[in-house]
């Protein structure tokens, strides 16, 4: 009988959290979209799904532009291949678009005027963080409280304007995405869908049609217009009262037992793909439901086996990182084991020395 921890434990297969991937351009490529709102922690979540984590890794893509950081698929930033940009862009952004557009309002009357000035800058000098994208245009008397240019730059990203330039000491910069994309790929409506649907399914499944409608921002009748596209790409089965679908040529037996014999333990944010990567069946990983249903107060999250056993907090000093963790049952000794051995191996990707310390409610 399958369970809920089955479909956990294939996630992790799918998502390359148990069967790395070569590398961070691999692992884009092959999640379509990672959530990278926070550079410092989503750089993990790449490097986390390598069999070498290696911080230059990602760093190396992002510059040479095999992987963009952009606004795509939901209100904000996404680590994307750059052969995937446009095409998902174009599909998800007449959905996304409003929500950003609503809080210009305030400056509808110049926003061509500042998008046009913003492309000039760039095409005059790419590579510009925003403080400098700032400046330039407070120079020329436009000038921009921080979110309005954020809002901005993420108007401009979702007309595939803008983009990410190549990071300068680790901060991310703003280029046009015609020079960073010079051959964009781009799909029809319903090959878009199709695709879609079965890269999703294919490196996010189990997962169910909401879950993608929520991912991608897309009504249920577009995904379920690219599910049927997607024709013999995908395989369903029945569990829990809902239609699960994945990759068709995807072996539940052998990915379930293939994580089943190696459990490990994954310390990652709470953007993570594993947890943002899904809504409607989300808490897959809760098969025992105790983690409480609310708002998130962690910013990150332990996982044993495929499973949520702990809120994370994670600090770093010069010399260490600390990971505070907040379990949310009792653990056992080879749960211990697990997650400070998976302390060790995020403190290793920092060139930090790792520190667990548990803290207990109240």
């Amino acid at each position: 009988m399958t369970t809920d921890r089955d479909l956990a434990r294939r996630r992790l297969r799918s998502q390359h959290l148990s069967d790395p991937a070569a590398d961070a351009e691999e692992v884009v490529r092959s999640l379509l979209g990672v959530q990278a709102e926070n550079p410092s922690q989503s750089a993990w979540a790449v490097a986390t799904r390598t069999a070498t984590p290696d911080a230059g890794d990602l760093e190396s893509a992002l510059a040479d532009g095999r992987v963009l950081r952009t606004h795509v698929l939901r209100p904000t930033w996404h680590y994307v291949h750059a052969d995937d940009a446009a095409w998902l862009i174009d599909l998800t952004a007449p959905r996304v678009l409003p929500t950003i557009d609503q809080q210009l309002r305030p400056i509808a009357d110049v926003l061509t005027t500042l998008a046009d000035l913003v492309v000039a800058l760039l095409a005059e000098s790419p590579d510009r963080t925003r403080a400098e994208l700032s400046a330039a245009l407070s120079d020329r008397g436009a000038a921009l409280t921080g979110q309005q240019l954020m809002l901005l730059l993420a108007h401009l990203e979702l007309h595939l304007l803008v983009c990410s330039g190549a990071p300068r000491d680790g901060e991310h910069t703003y280029a046009l995405f015609a020079e960073r994309v010079r051959e964009p790929r781009r799909l029809e409506r319903d090959e878009a869908l199709a695709e879609l649907a079965v890269r999703y399914l294919a490196s996010h499944g189990p997962a169910t049609e909401r879950d993608l409608a929520y991912w991608a921002t897309l009504t249920l009748g577009d995904v379920r217009r690219g599910i049927a596209a997607a024709g013999e790409g995908l395989a369903s089965f029945e569990h829990d009262g809902r239609t699960f679908l994945h990759a068709a040529d995807a072996d539940a037996a052998v990915e379930a037992s293939a994580a089943r014999d190696a459990p490990a333990a994954h310390l990652l944010q709470v953007l993570d793909e594993m947890y943002r990567g899904y809504q409607d069946s989300r808490w897959l990983l809760d098969a025992d439901g105790v983690v409480p249903r609310e708002r998130e107060t962690a910013i990150g999250m332990a996982l044993v086996d495929a499973q949520l056993v702990a809120g994370m907090r994670r600090t770093l000093t010069a010399k260490a990182v600390t990971f505070e963790l907040r379990p949310h049952r009792a653990l056992t000794e080879p749960e211990l084991d697990a997650i400070n051995d998976a302390a060790a191996r995020y403190a290793a990707f920092l060139g930090l020395e790792p520190r667990v310390v548990f803290v207990t409610a109240g």
